[in-house]
């Protein structure tokens, strides 16, 4: 029970790779607060977590809108009084060659993942400045408060068809880190995770010889899976990581060495 009581916002935690980490936060003892665009799927991951016996919160939420956040984080903090964590995760892909790349597959994919973080980590930020101006230290151990943003190895190392997404999860690492240096006086930290890729209904779908080619470039030779990510998150946003900030860890299998 690493978190017990502590509050931790994962935005676009429906499903994937954000479920797995409200579910990982949830096991160790915290509440967990459910966002996604979908009020109803938020709802049936928090029926679920509560089913086992977990805390949990959901609402519906378009990272996109900062006065939609501002009015989420609100009703958060009249429940809760505090943020102590919080996992920008949200993010969609529209992929195309950039050629046949259309300006709106652009914008839409900067303003969820880019944006998007952009906008709760300014909002849920000044709710843990207050607290560390209090003299609270809401998140564990002696820091302040934990932010962690996820990235992707397409950030570090690019796609084809990918010009879209691979800006906004480069940009996810330097926002993270310009952000670091800003909270660092405060104790806050803030890092990012780069997962490779992840075992999801889509990487299923994939044809055997696309997977094999996948897994050919993967030194550890298989595909990493959602726990693996939110095994990092929660190291992280532990005590152990206190001493870590404006950092990037890799979750790829060694795919970016």
């Amino acid at each position: 029970m690493k978190f017990k009581d502590k509050v931790v916002v994962v935005t676009g935690s429906t499903r994937g790779i954000g479920r797995e980490i409200a579910h990982a936060f949830a096991r160790e003892g915290a509440v967990a607060v459910i966002l996604g665009r979908s009020a109803a799927a938020a709802a049936e991951v928090r029926d679920e977590l509560a089913r086992k016996g977990l805390k949990a919160e959901s609402f519906g939420c378009d990272v996109t809108n900062p006065e939609n956040v501002l009015e989420i984080v609100n009703k958060i903090l009249d429940k809760y009084k505090t943020i102590d964590i919080l996992v920008n995760n949200a993010g969609i892909t529209k992929d195309n060659l950039l050629l046949r790349m259309s300006e709106n597959d652009w914008d839409e994919v900067m303003n969820v993942n880019l944006k998007g973080a952009f906008n709760c980590t300014k909002i849920i930020a000044k709710v843990m400045l207050k607290a560390a101006a209090k003299g609270a230290s809401p998140a564990s151990g002696g820091a302040s408060g934990k932010i962690i943003n996820i990235s992707s190895i397409i950030g570090i190392m690019g796609n084809a068809g990918q010009a879209n997404y691979a800006a906004s999860k480069a940009g996810i690492i330097g926002f993270t880190k310009a952000v670091a240096r800003e909270l660092a006086s405060r104790q806050i930290t803030v890092n990012a995770v780069a997962p490779g890729y992840i075992q999801t209904d889509m990487t299923a779908q994939l044809k055997e010889e696309v997977r094999n080619a996948i897994l050919n470039n993967v030194p550890l030779g298989r595909l990493g899976t959602a726990t693996d990510v939110a095994n990092v998150c929660l190291f992280l946003a532990s005590p152990e990581a206190d001493y870590i900030t404006g950092q990037t860890l890799c979750v790829d299998g060694g795919m970016a060495i």
